[in-house]
């Protein structure tokens, strides 16, 4: 565990960035943001986290994308059967968490503004709801990143098929989600078409303050 963690939860985080953005026709892991690329600020985000391990998942231009991000610290696997879904990164992702940790965060490599508090926030949820499941809500609508608890990897590596993520084990054990209100709807702002990375920007321009 980190030497800044305080907290007795080990989670581990695992970036989803495997997809190949066919509406974007280009790798929208390597769009410019702020003074890195979109994935590159994720994992930024991630690094100055409370995250006890980085799992990135990679997939589309895996080669091309390792030598334009920088990678130091975390740990990087290529999902080699990225275009059946989702859920195959899931997987992938799920296979190479710590033995140590308790749970992992997923985080989606097309959400920039979720930063080091809102994942933060999130750790300390987990252990102090005592809840497996842990997932954002802005606006009465749940986003993005989730944590899930050691105890239902099984169940979530079982699951999952296809383009579906975790919110199958989310539909399953309402009674086991702590749902935590959160204070920006950037837990919903992610990029899959061009229009989407020019609202991006748009937003971006103001990030020193939360988005409303």
């Amino acid at each position: 565990m980190s030497e800044n963690n305080p907290m007795k939860a080990r989670i581990s985080g695992i970036v989803l960035a495997a997809g190949h953005a066919s509406r974007i026709g280009m790798t929208k892991q390597l769009l410019e943001f702020r003074q890195t690329t979109l994935l590159g600020q994720v994992v930024t985000n991630a690094r100055r986290s409370l995250l006890d391990e980085i799992i990135v998942v990679l997939g589309h231009d895996a080669a091309v994308i390792q030598r334009r991000i920088d990678f130091e610290g975390v740990r990087v696997v290529v999902n080699r059967d990225y275009l059946q879904g989702q859920s195959t990164s899931l997987k992938t992702g799920l296979s190479h968490v710590s033995s140590r940790s308790n749970a992992a965060m997923f985080l989606l490599g097309d959400q920039p503004l979720v930063d080091e508090s809102f994942i933060d926030t999130l750790i300390r949820a987990f252990e102090e709801s005592s809840q497996p499941l842990v997932m954002p809500v802005f606006g009465g609508r749940r986003g993005n990143p989730v944590i899930i608890g050691r105890d239902l990897f099984g169940e979530l590596a079982a699951g999952v098929q296809g383009d579906v993520g975790a919110r199958v084990l989310f539909k399953r054990h309402v009674d086991s989600t702590h749902e935590v209100e959160v204070d920006s709807r950037c837990i919903h702002v992610d990029v899959d078409t061009l229009e989407d990375y020019r609202n991006l920007l748009a937003m971006d321009q103001g990030h020193g303050k939360p988005l409303r």
